[in-house]
């Protein structure tokens, strides 16, 4: 320091020069932070790296300002430019002997770089140099780079020297080797790659031991990590981590390491942390911590939020190792403060606790659930969303309706779909498990449809209309003016137009199906008339001129039914069906022939039938009527020997054998349609082409290939000249060669 103040005060003697260098990267600061557009700070940081650029390229570059140099080129690249041509320049003022120019190299370079730059290893020697200084702070400085710029190809290179710092008098600089090894450990979790064979835990276990608690501190971070990937190592360290948060706890490390008078948090943190993973399903491990984390959870308080802190800590620890129910009571009532806290953190904390605890002691969430559910009034959208988790775990027979209201109330304020999806889930699960009557549950679960029809899945609404069914006419009858009810809030009344509130509010598809079985299987116990029933029916069309096909067969299937439990076709329902069609009029009556008739000549194949079934069946007697359509069908239960012959098809089997004496294709089931289509598959041919014919006469010529050959082979010896033997001696020994023919050509041509 006394140096510096010298050198200030000489600049200030002999002129402006030293007071320059240091103010040039605070007036590129205050560029940056006076600019009005990102253009304008774009053209700063281009010139500033070009000055930059020429400085450091200089042959006469003053050393002595390198720090303030790396410092103005981080700040370049922190502003997302590159400074790539500054890398090789900062390796070499990394080994500067000025200690801040040097910290600052090293700083730019972790800035620059990562592990799998190839220019870090230019930097091996210089690392290795530093760590083997003198100076403990250039030692550290090293340590700290290695922990970020050596990657698993160059751990070999510095381990050894790193090891050896292990042992140096300084507790920094053993802390950052320690810091080293445990990135070290992170590059080859499971030891077998550089570091195989490389005994990284007898290091981490001896530093465990250092008399100074900071390196004690490195050691647990590395030893957490480490028994998170495999525990069974190291449950014989259990007495050593609950003899050291006995000693953090009663405050016998130096105050230095307390916060806010709370002794060492943070390593307690840590070290409740190495327990909950040492502990979790091992009986014998957590009855040997069990007293040290009582008496941690007993020191602790909610004084301060690093207090709470370590009894949500200790909380989570306990919830995770093998119960006892000694803790559990205790963590039960520890965190009844953070539940009657007004921070909405500690009470996010408070919940989330409680769900732990719950999970291992349902009784114990029944004396905070009063104070759970006040948090559902509060307005963070977060702790609401944490308390709904908790209350789905909370639920039983005996408090169903309270925590369904509460639900469903959310339920119809929340306006994100994916909690309203979840919601809905929650909601159907607990009423198909809980519910207290069959009646609540029909009137719970349509509430859940109407609300949020659209997350709702088919299996919920089938399940809905198997307990219908299986219910008494009276519950019937309730789910039918029930449902008739909602369609009057929809405003369905027919072509009564819009609802006298506003515009109607559209059902779900999921609670249109259902109340379209519902009405159909049992409309006729509705206490109003079969003609009212029908026109809320036909209401679904008005109220929805979008509805899909599945809705249309629903409602035909439904109609079809309410005209038969309802006279048939002499009643009012089956008389409105029947009646001609004509293009005008607006009546119950003639809407649903329209509907029918537009059924009947829709393209959608199933509606068509289902159509043709309801005119066939109107038309049959009454007598027949009743029997292919009785009253409460839906209740009736079939064994399997009866749905397998009713899926066998046995009235088919005369007609089968008709079509097959006739010369029909047999029946090929979908897996030998798979087999027959591998077969006639595209791909590419591995087995030898038949062999071709030798010639192929060519329009109509009377000259085979064969032919041909054969009279080139005769006339071949009576050619004149010395080669006439050789060409009959070839024609011996090799076949002829092929010839083709042409019609009204003068010779022939080979092939």
């Amino acid at each position: 320091m006394a140096s510096l103040r010298e050198k200030i005060a000489q600049g200030l003697k002999t002129g402006p020069k030293f007071l320059k260098e240091f103010r040039e990267f605070d007036n590129l600061v205050k560029a940056i932070g006076e600019c009005k557009s990102k253009a304008e700070e774009d053209r700063i940081i281009t010139q500033e790296l070009e000055l930059l650029k020429q400085r450091l390229s200089d042959p006469k570059l003053d050393r002595s300002r390198g720090k303030e140099y790396m410092i103005r080129l981080i700040y370049c690249e922190m502003l997302g430019h590159d400074a790539s041509f500054s890398y090789v320049k900062a390796l070499q003022f990394a080994s500067d002997p000025n200690i801040h120019t040097k910290k600052a190299a090293y700083l730019a370079l972790t800035q620059f770089l990562d592990c799998n730059n190839q220019l870090v290893l230019l930097l091996v020697n210089t690392l290795l140099s530093d760590m083997k200084s003198d100076n403990y702070l250039i030692v550290c400085t090293a340590l700290v780079a290695t922990t970020k710029l050596i990657g698993a190809d160059l751990v070999n290179a510095v381990y050894p020297v790193v090891v050896e710092r292990l042992r140096h008098p300084k507790e920094h600089v053993r802390k950052k080797a320690v810091l080293a090894l445990h990135w070290f450990a992170s590059l080859d979790p499971r030891r077998d790659g550089p570091l195989a064979g490389v005994e990284l835990d007898k290091h981490f276990r001896t530093m465990l031991c250092d008399k100074d608690p900071s390196v004690m501190s490195a050691a647990l971070c590395a030893l957490h990590d480490c028994i998170k990937a495999d525990p069974r190592p190291y449950k014989n360290l259990i007495p050593s981590f609950t003899s050291i948060l006995k000693q953090v706890s009663e405050h016998r490390l130096p105050k230095s390491y307390d916060y806010h008078r709370f002794p060492a948090p943070f390593i307690q943190i840590k070290l409740l942390k190495i327990l909950a993973a040492l502990g979790a399903g091992d009986r014998a491990s957590s009855e040997n911590m069990a007293a040290v984390l009582h008496q941690a959870l007993r020191r602790a308080n909610t004084s301060h939020t690093i207090g709470s802190a370590i009894i949500y800590e200790c909380v989570r620890t306990i919830t995770t190792i093998y119960p006892n129910p000694a803790l559990l009571a205790a963590a039960a009532e520890s965190i009844s403060a953070f539940l009657r806290s007004p921070s909405h953190n500690l009470r996010y904390v408070g919940i989330d606790a409680l769900a732990g605890i719950t999970a291992l002691n349902p009784a114990a969430a029944a004396e905070h659930q009063v104070a759970v559910l006040d948090c559902l009034e509060d307005p963070d959208d977060t702790l609401k969303l944490k308390t709904l988790e908790l209350l789905y775990k909370m639920t039983k027979a005996n408090n169903i309706q309270v925590i369904v209201d509460k639900m469903m109330g959310y339920l119809a304020t929340c306006p994100d779909e994916h909690i309203r999806r979840d919601i809905v889930r929650k909601v159907s699960d607990l009423a198909e498990r809980y519910a207290p009557s069959p009646s609540w549950f029909v009137s719970t679960i349509s509430e859940v449809f109407r609300l949020g029809g659209e997350h709702v899945d088919d299996g919920a609404a089938h399940r809905l209309t198997a307990l219908i069914a299986e219910q008494d006419a009276e519950l019937h009858g309730s789910a039918v003016e029930a449902y008739l009810a909602l369609l009057d809030g929809e405003g369905g009344a027919g072509a009564g137009g819009q609802q006298a509130g506003g515009p109607r509010k559209k059902l779900p598809e999921t609670i249109l199906l259902v109340i379209c079985w519902v009405l159909g299987e049992y409309g006729h116990l509705a206490r109003r008339p079969p003609a009212a029933v029908l026109s809320r029916l036909l209401g679904v069309l008005t109220a929805h001129k979008s509805a899909t096909d599945r809705v249309r067969a629903t409602l035909l299937s439904a109609l079809t039914k309410l005209a038969a439990h309802t006279g048939g076709a002499a009643g009012p329902v089956g008389t409105a069906l029947l009646q001609p069609h004509s293009s005008g009029g607006s009546s119950p009556g003639s809407d649903a022939a329209a509907f029918v008739h537009a059924c009947a000549n829709s393209q959608n194949l199933d509606l068509q039938q289902r159509a043709h079934e309801l005119q066939a069946l109107l038309g049959c007697p009454p007598s027949l009527l009743a029997a292919a359509l009785p009253a409460d069908a839906a209740r009736q239960s079939f064994s399997a020997a009866e749905l397998a012959e009713v899926a066998a098809l046995p009235f088919l089997d005369s007609m089968v054998e008709r079509a097959l004496a006739a010369g029909a294709a047999p029946y090929l089931t979908p897996e030998a349609r798979g087999k027959a289509t591998e077969l006639q598959a595209k791909g590419l041919r591995f087995e030898a082409y038949e062999p071709a014919p030798f010639a192929v006469p060519l329009s109509g010529a009377s000259t085979s290939y064969g032919t041909a050959a054969a009279a080139d082979a005769r006339s071949g010896p009576s050619s004149s000249g010395p080669s006439g033997s050789a060409a009959s001696t070839y024609s011996s020994a090799a076949p002829a060669e092929p010839q083709l023919v042409l019609k009204g050509a003068g010779g022939r041509r080979s092939l």
